[in-house]
């Protein structure tokens, strides 16, 4: 009797050889990334438990949590802590409500439309240190500064903002910085609202505010939240505009966290309890921004089931 020949099994060339043929070219980016993110990373934490200070070469050691413990009792810290959430928190509210009013003015048609964009957009250009040396002398100068001649104008006395109103000072050229941003944000979700929304609420004779309120607000919501975000995590690195401004003082008063880290490292040289100081602030942070970041997720997963 003679038996039929089993068919052969297909060769296992499946969707999993394919995938690593897709993925094998961005390998060498993603050790790049590793080596140049992760290993850094590593040394940091090992340096926050050393005692180690370039004044004192010959006295470093293990100092297990000393470092995490001088970082909790440290009074600067804290005040630099607190300046953080002041500068980023006042920052990223002037930048979001005069970077909304500006899209609202250029999503409508006029001539040079085009020209008073790209002006809007300018200051997200100009470089830090540019941008501070430029506020420190045509701005803040109690002698022939803009401000000083706005507060002549209104019979006000000069005042000499880089040491009266040295935050404040800070707030103003970090929302000058970050408007443009939030304005192009919002500005491509004003371009996403449908215009069959505002013709209804214009037919059913909604004004101005009630189609702001109504259609525009709850349209803009999650580029406002979007926006917020973005812009509180590059303001809290804020860096230039205080070393260059106001060098953190007077009496640590514009010192953020990001300076305050510098001055432990490069000023009393001590990289352990500035490695320390930097992982705790990491950790806040982190903090800080997983609500947020699952807010976002929540509001665009609605948004897709629409």
């Amino acid at each position: 009797m003679t038996t039929l020949a089993q068919p052969a099994a297909p060769a296992k060339t499946g969707p999993r050889r394919g995938s690593w043929s897709r993925r094998a070219p961005l390998l060498p980016a993603l050790v790049i990334t590793l080596v140049l993110t992760q290993i850094p990373f590593v040394l940091t934490i090992w340096y926050s438990v050393q005692h180690w200070n370039l004044m004192a070469p010959g006295q470093k050691s293990f100092a297990g949590l000393a470092n995490y413990r001088a970082t909790f009792t440290d009074e600067t810290f804290w005040k630099a802590i607190k300046n953080t959430v002041i500068l980023t928190g006042a920052s990223t509210v002037a930048s979001i409500a005069v970077g909304l009013v500006l899209a609202l003015l250029l999503q409508k048609r006029f001539p040079g439309r085009g020209v008073a964009r790209t002006l809007a957009i300018t200051p997200f250009f100009v470089m830090p240190v540019a941008a501070a040396l430029f506020w420190r002398s045509a701005m803040f100068d109690p002698s022939f500064g803009l401000l000083g001649r706005l507060t002549d104008a209104v019979g006000m006395a000069r005042v000499n903002w880089l040491s009266d109103q040295s935050m404040l000072s800070i707030v103003l050229i970090t929302s000058w910085r970050w408007t443009p941003f939030a304005m192009l944000v919002l500005l491509a979700g004003l371009q996403a609202l449908p215009d069959e929304q505002l013709e209804a609420a214009r037919v059913d004779g909604a004004g101005w505010w009630w189609q702001f309120r109504g259609v525009i607000a709850p349209h803009l919501r999650p580029f406002l939240e979007l926006t917020a975000l973005l812009l509180s995590m590059n303001i809290i690195q804020t860096f230039g505009e205080i070393a260059l401004l106001t060098a953190g003082g007077p009496a640590y008063g514009t010192t953020n966290i990001t300076y305050y880290v510098h001055l432990r490292a490069f000023n009393s040289f001590d990289f352990g309890t500035a490695s320390a100081y930097g992982l705790v602030t990491l950790v806040l942070t982190i903090a800080l921004a997983m609500p947020a970041l699952r807010l976002l997720s929540g509001i665009f997963r609605q948004e897709g089931r629409r």
